[in-house]
């Protein structure tokens, strides 16, 4: 009996997955290794096994499109098996599904079993507004989302409101569709009216023009879901940040001692060391804003951002306030690779309570970090600059000492300028007396 794949649940945070390739075609013979396609999160790359043995009967998403979990991807089965009629026996009327997301999910998640179930797709993300159909169909006419109005249910957009609004409008070459930037106008001087590259590059407040060479890359994948996350994390928060430095003389007198030995602790592991001794003194800056609720949290999970060939991933420490320096450091080694190779679990990668992120390896002096939401607070760590210092045991002669710089953002929905403050003078304080923070562990 054929059998319906799933989109698998990659981690309890990720509701959806991106489908980056095809491995199988519909008509391929597959067993239960076979990988059938290769996915997506914001945060990693995974491959789906078929699950069974079987022919692919039916691909039921494009490469590229971003599938809920739980969400049907293909049907495996048969030669000749009716797929349609497993799915039309199993469909779920719409209007039942009406309701909180959460009561979809249990009743997708109620459903499945070992990547096998007979349920059609159960939309868990349908806050987004517009249907995957109609979203592929508006993006492949060159139609902006923003002018449809929707008639499915809740005003969701469907496939029929693309369709039909493409029927008002004049119809577009294969360059003009490629090349649309701006406003498209009522008519084209192509065959039948057809709207033509030369027609868009002559519309006003466009800024193409015909003669322009560049190179055009899709925000898709990883990329798209980092942008969009980035976005809403500055649109939905009152982000506010504070600069400081740290004297690390100390501090690089420590790395120097520790990088000949098997350890090899680096500065960044320092100054997570820091950080963890840090926030248990000031829990107001480990927690999360869900709506109108605060959750302030008493474990410390540090995120510790990974720049990879796939973007950034944000690979969690968890209780590290609880572990040494040098568990700190071979954890932190171990995530920052399992980043890189591809290999880190959904699971590593969520839960943070507090985010660092590190540029100052490439020199950069001062930036603005971008809070990973819910999270209220992130600290940026900066370069190390020589910066003058006078001091009264030596007659106020100017010496120049080593300072590492530090961008602390924080939501201002949730914490105020003084008690942020307050936290990273301590964080700067713990960092420049780093070797009696190392003896009291």
């Amino acid at each position: 009996m054929a059998f319906i794949l799933i989109m698998p649940r990659q981690g309890n945070t990720v509701e959806s997955c991106i489908i980056v390739d095809w491995k199988v075609n519909e008509g391929d013979q597959v067993t239960n290794e076979t990988i059938v396609c290769e996915v997506e999160t914001d945060k990693a790359t995974f491959e789906i096994p078929a699950g069974d043995d079987g022919t692919v009967l039916k691909i039921l998403h494009n490469a590229g499109d971003d599938v809920p979990v739980l969400a049907p991807i293909a049907v495996i089965g048969s030669p000749g098996e009716n797929w349609q009629t497993l799915i039309e026996k199993n469909s779920i009327d719409n209007t039942s599904r009406k309701g909180a997301k959460t009561q979809r999910e249990e009743e997708c998640t109620s459903t499945t079993q070992n990547l096998r179930v007979s349920v059609p797709p159960c939309d868990i993300n349908s806050n987004k507004g517009i249907s995957p159909r109609a979203k592929n169909l508006a993006e492949k006419e060159a139609l902006s989302i923003d002018t449809l109005a929707g008639s499915g249910p809740e005003g969701r957009i469907i496939e029929r409101d693309v369709k039909a609004t493409l029927e008002n409008r004049p119809a577009l070459t294969a360059a003009a569709k490629t090349a649309v930037a701006g406003n498209i106008p009522r008519e084209g001087t192509g065959l039948n009216g057809r709207i033509t590259l030369q027609d868009i590059a002559e519309t006003p407040n466009s800024q193409l023009t015909a003669s322009d060479d560049y190179t055009e890359t899709p925000i898709k994948g990883v990329r798209k879901v980092i942008s969009d996350r980035m976005l809403k994390s500055l649109a939905e928060t009152a982000q506010f940040t504070l600069n400081a430095s740290a004297n690390v003389s100390k501090l690089q007198d420590i790395r120097v001692k520790m990088k000949s030995s098997e350890s090899k602790i680096t500065v960044n592991d320092l100054i997570l060391f820091a950080v963890s001794r840090t926030l248990p003194n000031f829990l107001y800056m480990n927690a999360h804003k869900t709506g109108d609720i605060i959750k302030t949290f008493n474990k410390i999970h540090l995120g510790s951002a990974v720049d990879t060939p796939k973007g950034l991933m944000v690979p969690v420490i968890r209780n590290i306030n609880l572990l040494s320096l040098a568990e700190i450091s071979t954890e932190s080694k171990r995530l920052a690779a399992a980043c890189q190779n591809s290999s880190i679990k959904p699971d590593e990668l969520s839960g943070s309570t507090f985010t660092v992120t590190n540029l100052g390896s490439l020199g950069i002096t001062n930036f603005t970090p971008v809070l990973n939401i819910p999270e209220i607070s992130i600290l940026g760590v900066c370069g190390i600059e020589m910066k003058p210092v006078t001091s009264e045991l030596n007659n106020n002669c100017c010496n120049f000492d080593p300072y590492i710089g530090f961008s602390l953002t924080i939501n201002h929905q949730v914490v105020d300028g003084a008690p942020a403050a307050r936290f990273l003078k301590a964080l700067c304080d713990a960092v420049a007396n780093i070797d009696q923070l190392i003896v009291e562990g």
